[in-house]
């Protein structure tokens, strides 16, 4: 057995060894430098969020309940209010389905991202699960990465769904041309990167679990109604049409309308034109935005929780 040497012992060049740090209150535990004892590296943060990511998508479509909220309510209302509504052109009156299908496009892929989000990091603050991660070398790298890969396929699937059966009820025609092709992704990924950060900062701050489904729910669903899902915007009295301007929905669905309709359906826009570049401006600074309001909701929530 090998003698541990006393002060006294110890060579004068050895270095002194700091004390071992206590915890106080107020300060989150140190991670563990996991690995120690098996002589293993540890896996990166990337494999860490794949294999996190396969995980919460295994424990979502599991979930029956969480499935046809997320898949079953959006292809519902679609079918309801385009079967519905109706507008009027040039004295002509013309069905409301193929806007109707751009806008529900739009609200499903907020309610996978903000929705899964919010909802996801609520119930894990909630339980001490992301208290209990981070004692954990799970890095918070790899649990964003999952989360973002959760809500990718979530919104992938939906959008596949709405479509198909736009298809099949409305007879509906999904764009080819390449350009209106770049216009339905590049809209994707920054509806979806710009409403997942809203998520995140909601999420955050919910303390009580109780309350998660009606935060995160009555904003999304009083949304929807102010940003011309179901039916033409242009319709809507004007001082709802400003409120609805300030958010992400808004701009993602007029977005979807301009890559999924023909450009003769611009005239029963506001401005008369789908205003790409604005979109992009608006949709680019709620990402800028919500980045800074869900690190500063995250820094706000860790500390209240190691309060």
């Amino acid at each position: 057995m090998t003698r541990t040497p006393t002060p006294a012992q110890a060579p004068a060049s050895a270095p002194t060894s700091a004390p071992s740090p206590r915890r106080t209150a107020g300060t989150p535990p140190r991670r563990a430098t996991a690995g120690a004892g098996t002589g293993r590296p540890l896996p990166g943060v990337v494999r860490t969020g794949l294999h996190r990511a396969g995980a919460e998508l295994r424990v979502f479509f599991r979930n029956r309940t969480a499935v046809a909220m997320n898949m079953a309510l959006p292809v519902v209302l679609m079918l309801l209010f385009g079967s519905i509504f109706t507008m009027k052109s040039g004295g002509r009156t013309l069905p409301l389905h193929d806007v109707v299908v751009a806008g529900v496009l739009a609200s499903g892929v907020m309610s996978a991202a903000f929705g899964v989000m919010a909802t996801g990091i609520a119930l894990e603050s909630g339980d001490g699960s992301l208290k209990r991660l981070r004692g954990t070398p799970f890095a918070a790298v790899s649990y964003f990465l999952a989360k973002t890969l959760l809500v990718l396929v979530i919104a992938a699937v939906q959008s596949v769904v709405v479509l198909g059966l736009a298809v099949v009820v409305f007879d509906f025609t999904p764009p080819t041309e390449p350009g209106r092709l770049f216009t339905l992704g590049w809209v994707f990924v920054l509806g979806s990167a710009a409403t997942a950060l809203l998520g995140i900062t909601v999420g955050s701050l919910i303390t009580d679990r109780r309350t998660v489904t009606a935060a995160v729910q009555f904003p999304f669903v009083l949304l929807q109604f102010v940003s011309g899902v179901y039916y033409a915007f242009a319709g809507l009295p004007e001082s709802v049409q400003r409120i609805g301007a300030l958010f992400p929905l808004k701009w993602m669905a007029q977005g979807m309308r301009a890559a999924l309709l023909p450009d003769s359906m611009a005239e029963f826009e506001p401005a008369h034109d789908w205003e790409l570049g604005r979109v992009a401006l608006v949709l680019t600074a709620w990402i800028v935005g919500g980045l800074v309001l869900a690190v500063a909701a995250r820094v706000h929530r860790i500390r209240k929780d190691f309060r």
